[in-house]
């Protein structure tokens, strides 16, 4: 990390989180993160339904939800980026304050309610995304819908055009009922209006909740295999609060980062029993060894947005930096060789 990017840090933390990550997307778009650009070798190079990827370190959604921060992300070391959620109309979403850091615990929790400008707006952002990086979006539901299954299919069809993939997002725990499309029925459904809506023929991920028990994981898995999605998203935030220490443990909302490790990765292995579908590991990944773990546990990539907040931008470039040197160490001569070596660890 340089020395600009810690007074940058202290400067962020020194405000309220909403208000320190305005102040990151600016700098980025001000030119002070870093701008190598993806950080890539022959062992990080890999594939994940049918996108070639630099390196398999992406950025999770909620970082830059209304894509104002694309080309500087691009220059910062991932490999892919999501953008989003993104809902049809704009929306505000809860009521501040909706952001907490638990720095004891090195996580966040968060209530937002998909506060974003909505799908017009984003999708003229998206149609000048920066050539040649791997852009997805997050697809939303309006928090008024009377028909929220119909809101990701209305966001598809808009953005499509200007993205990679897409992510269905049933698992954010900040808006009323939202979880409750992940039952199997309505599941099944929803995605069935989602592929009908994709029209531009993109990769079509799901993203879940850590919470779900046995049976609805098993259920969760049989319905990506009907439907035909392009890779599971395991996972999003979570409702546990178990072994917290920092003052805001018990506020409302979505706990990410280190607390969310463990779980996330035992979702993952296990669901990596369930599917051929490929895997995507998000929840707590703050180092190139937890990245290394998750990938051995299942997935054939990860995620990260929580660790950035305390270790700063350049955590990207570090990560996939560091995963190069440990598949070298292990002999993998290529990241999709280690998918799913160490799985028996987690189950």
């Amino acid at each position: 990390m340089s020395v600009l990017e810690q007074i940058g840090l202290r400067a962020i933390r020194a405000v309220d989180p909403e208000t320190g990550h305005g102040l990151a997307l600016k700098a980025l778009n001000m030119g002070l993160g870093p701008k190598a650009g993806p950080v890539t070798s022959p062992r990080l190079k890999t594939t994940l339904a049918g996108l070639d990827l630099p390196n398999p370190v992406g950025l999770a959604a909620g970082f830059d939800k209304n894509a104002v921060a694309l080309d500087a992300l691009a220059k910062t070391g991932f490999g892919f980026a999501e953008v989003g959620a993104v809902t049809p109309r704009p929306q505000p979403g809860n009521p501040k304050p909706r952001l907490f850091r638990l720095t004891e615990d090195a996580a966040a929790i968060n209530r937002f309610g998909f506060n974003n400008d909505g799908m017009e707006a984003i999708a003229d952002r998206l149609a000048h995304r920066p050539m040649g990086a791997v852009v997805g979006l997050n697809l939303g539901a309006n928090k008024d819908s009377a028909d929220r299954a119909a809101d990701f299919a209305t966001v598809l069809r808009r953005c499509g055009p200007h993205i990679d993939f897409a992510t269905v997002n049933v698992s954010s725990p900040n808006t009323e009922k939202l979880r409750d499309l992940q039952g199997k029925a309505a599941l099944s459904a929803l995605l069935a209006g989602v592929m009908e809506a994709n029209e531009a023929g993109l990769p079509i991920f799901l993203k879940i909740a850590p919470d779900l028990s046995e049976a609805e994981l098993e259920d969760v898995a049989e319905v990506a295999g009907a439907s035909g999605l392009s890779a599971i998203i395991a996972t999003n935030t979570t409702l546990s609060r178990d072994g917290l220490r920092s003052a805001h443990r018990d506020e409302a909302g979505g706990l990410s980062g280190q607390p969310l490790f463990e779980k996330s990765t035992r979702v993952l292995a296990r669901l990596s029993t369930l599917t051929e579908v490929p895997l995507i590991g998000v929840g707590g990944v703050g180092s190139a060894e937890q990245a290394y773990a998750k990938i051995r546990a299942g997935a054939s990539a990860v995620q990260l947005y929580t660790a950035l907040v305390y270790v700063g931008i350049s955590l990207a470039g570090e990560i996939a930096r560091g995963l190069d040197a440990l598949l070298a160490r292990d002999g993998f001569a290529n990241v999709a060789e280690a998918v799913g070596t160490g799985k028996g660890e987690w189950l």
